[in-house]
C-alpha cells in the first residue's frame, strides 16, 4: 500500500495536499510518506518471520536522517557502505550492532570506527579486504565479525548496472575463490566468519534468481561449516523489485516462498539488506511547470526539475510514473496504462533545465495540456532519487518533506546558493 492518492482530482500524500506542500516549500520538492515505509518494513518482517530475519535497510536507496530514523524506530536495521553511512545511521538514533558493512572499497579508518562501534558484521568482498579488517582488528585489540560475500553465478536479469551477482562482478568473489579464503581465514585470530552473503542484483522482479542462489548458498555453507566457521547468519541482500510501471513487481510473499525453505535447512537466522522496496514507492519528485515548446515534431514541457535531481531516467533509462498533481474533469487519477493513448492528452518530452540533451524524466509520455506554474508529480521516487541528486550547473539540491498523516516535516531544507560555493576558496595571485 502507498499513501498516494487523488481526492476530488487532488493529490495527496496521506492526509496532506501535496499543492499546499508545493506551495509552502517550493519546488523541486521531494515528499516520502511514513505510512508507506512501515508498511514496507511490515511487510517483510511478517513474510520471513520463520527465519527471524533482521532486515537491514540499504541506507544508500534514501540516507535522509527522517527517513533512517523511522526505521530505527520501527525496529529494524541497516547495511551501509560507506564510514558516512554509518555516520548517518548512529546521528538518527540506530545502532551499530544491527548494522552490517557492505562496501568493496573500505578504508583502514572506516574499518577501525565500524569495529570501535560494534558493527554487526562486516561484508568481504575480497582476499585484500579480509587481511586489512584483520589486521586493524589485531592493532585495535579486537575480533571482528565478518560475513563471506559469494558471487553465486546468477543472472538476475536487470539492468547491467544493478547487476550485482554474476562471476564477473567487483562485487564479493567467486564460489572457488570464496571457499580458498574461507580456507585461510581459519588461521587468522582476529576475524570471526559469521555468516555468509549473497546480493545478486537490484530491481529483481522474478523469484528465480533467489532460488537458484538459495540453492548455492546452502550448499557454502555446508562447507564453511566443515571449516570450523561458526557460521550462523545467511544475508540474502536486498534486489526486491518494485512497481514502476505497475503491476510487473511479484510480491513480497512470493519471493519469500522461495527463500525460506531452503534457508530453513541451515538453521541460520535471515538477514537482508532491502532498500528500493522499502522507500520507493514511498516518495514522489514534485516539479513545476516552467515552459512548453515546440520543435518540429516534438512537445517539450521544461519543468523544473532536472536530471541533477532525478538522474534515473537519464542514467538507467528508467521509468516513472508521472501526473499532475492537479487534474481535470474527466482525466484518470491516474491513468492504468501511461504508455498507452490516453484520451484528453497530447504527447511531451518532459525535460528539465540542465544544459545536457540527456537531460530529461520522461520521452513520449501522454500528458494532458499543461500551462507555467502547474505542478507534476513523479512517482516511485523515493530510492535512488535525492541520495543521487547533485549541484550540476550549479543548482541547489531540492527540500525533503516527511509526511505522516496530516503532518508534514521539513527532514532536509532546499540548498542556498552560499550551501553551494561555501567550500569553496578563491586562489591567491
Amino acid at each position: 500500500m502507498d499513501h498516494f492518492n487523488y481526492r476530488n482530482h487532488e493529490l495527496y500524500c496521506e492526509d496532506v495536499r501535496v499543492a499546499d506542500l508545493a506551495a509552502r516549500y517550493g519546488t523541486p520538492l521531494y515528499i516520502y510518506s511514513k505510512a508507506t515505509i512501515t508498511h514496507h518494513l511490515d511487510t517483510l518482517n511478517k513474510a520471513f518471520k520463520t527465519l527471524n530475519p533482521l532486515v537491514c535497510y540499504s541506507v544508500k536507496a534514501n540516507s535522509n536522517l527522517g527517513i533512517l530514523k523511522v526505521v530505527g524506530e520501527h525496529g529494524d536495521g541497516f547495511d551501509v557502505v560507506s564510514g558516512g553511512e554509518l555516520g548517518r545511521v548512529l546521528k538518527a538514533g540506530g545502532t551499530a550492532d544491527r548494522t552490517v558493512f557492505a562496501g568493496v572499497g573500505k578504508t583502514d579508518p572506516e574499518i577501525a570506527a565500524a569495529i570501535q562501534a560494534g558493527v554487526l558484521m562486516f561484508n568481504v568482498e575480497s582476499e585484500e579486504e579480509l587481511a586489512a579488517i584483520n589486521r586493524v582488528a589485531e592493532s585495535l585489540g579486537k575480533v571482528a565479525p565478518v560475513a563471506l560475500r559469494v558471487n553465486p553465478d546468477v543472472d538476475p536479469k536487470t539492468h547491467r548496472y544493478i547487476s550485482t551477482g554474476k562471476k564477473e562482478s567487483k562485487f564479493g568473489m567467486d564460489i572457488d575463490r570464496s571457499l580458498r579464503l574461507a580456507q585461510e581465514a581459519v588461521h587468522m585470530k582476529h576475524i570471526t566468519m559469521i555468516g555468509m552473503h549473497m546480493h545478486i542484483g537490484s530491481q529483481i522482479t522474478t523469484v528465480e534468481p533467489y532460488g537458484h542462489a538459495a540453492e548455492k548458498g546452502v550448499e557454502i555453507i555446508g562447507q564453511l561449516r566443515a571449516m570450523g566457521h561458526p557460521i550462523k547468519w545467511y544475508n540474502m541482500g536486498g534486489g526486491f523489485g518494485i512497481a514502476y510501471r505497475g503491476g510487473e513487481a511479484k510480491a513480497i510473499k512470493a519471493f519469500a516462498e522461495v527463500i525460506v525453505p531452503k534457508v530453513a535447512t541451515t538453521g541460520c537466522r535471515l538477514a537482508m539488506e532491502p532498500g528500493r522496496v522499502v522507500v520507493g514507492n514511498a516518495g514522489i519528485l514534485v516539479s513545476q511547470v516552467i515552459f512548453t515548446k515546440k520543435s518540429g515534431d516534438k512537445r517539450f514541457l521544461i519543468q523544473d526539475a532536472a536530471m541533477n535531481d532525478l538522474i534515473r531516467p537519464s542514467l538507467y533509462e528508467a521509468f516513472h510514473r508521472i501526473w499532475p498533481v492537479h487534474v481535470a474533469e474527466g482525466l484518470a487519477c491516474p491513468p492504468e496504462n501511461y504508455e498507452s493513448e490516453i484520451p484528453g492528452t497530447e504527447t511531451w518530452d518532459i525535460v528539465g533545465p540542465v544544459c545536457e540533451s540527456g537531460d530529461f524524466l520522461a520521452k513520449d509520455r501522454h500528458l494532458p495540456r499543461l500551462a507555467t506554474g502547474d505542478l507534476l508529480a513523479t512517482f516511485s521516487a523515493g530510492a535512488y532519487g535525492m541520495v543521487m541528486a547533485s549541484n550540476y550547473n550549479t543548482r541547489p539540491r531540492a527540500a525533503e518533506i516527511l509526511v505522516s498523516g496530516d503532518k508534514a516535516q521539513l527532514v532536509r531544507r532546499r540548498e542556498t546558493f552560499e550551501d553551494l560555493v561555501g567550500p569553496e576558496l578563491i586562489a591567491l595571485d
